[in-house]
């Protein structure tokens, strides 16, 4: 059976990436879809060092849950045209660890113009490691939040729609 991860990369506990995260994370394992979540805000993740940090308990667990699954939903904020340095530090932390894994993206900014933002990060994926994409994303701006909860049934249903993809791409190429 396939194993998925949702990954928050967000520094800020009331993080929107977050919501949209714990959202996908929702609609897998209403699937039944076998999900792990993993947060960053709750781990001492070290900034890449290229030396001792790969030796860190949070980095060994980290390198683990991507070791170990087949789909990933990274839920990143987009900070200054680009997806937080949280996100990319993972990956440097991580780096074979993402070999060949089905990579779908949620992301959460303030404003519209920074849209293809992760795609540098999509495409260091791709390259260095060989991942395959999900071509669709979810982008939210804060207008699809009111209350700090997200509101927005088109965002939702996109959040459904790149979560049910994740299945169907993995499910495809592994099976």
């Amino acid at each position: 059976m396939r194993k998925y991860l949702v990954v928050s990369t967000s520094g800020d506990p009331d993080s929107r990436s977050r919501k949209m995260g714990r959202a996908a994370y929702g609609v897998l394992t209403e699937k039944k879809a076998p999900c792990e979540w993993l947060d960053l805000c709750e781990l001492d993740l070290p900034l890449c060092d290229a030396a001792q940090c790969y030796e860190h308990p949070a980095t060994q667990k980290v390198n683990a849950a991507i070791q170990n699954a087949d789909g990933i939903i990274v839920a990143a904020p987009v900070y200054n045209y680009d997806v937080s340095a949280s996100a990319k530090n993972m990956i440097e932390l991580t780096g074979s660890a993402w070999e060949d894994k089905i990579v779908g993206f949620l992301c959460a900014a303030g404003g519209m113009s920074s849209y293809m933002s992760v795609m540098a990060y999509a495409n260091s994926l791709m390259l260095d490691f060989r991942c395959v994409i999900i071509p669709r994303f979810v982008y939210a701006t804060g207008s699809a939040f009111a209350d700090g909860e997200l509101k927005d049934p088109k965002v939702v249903e996109r959040i459904g729609h790149v979560s049910a993809e994740l299945v169907r791409f993995t499910e495809a190429l592994r099976g």
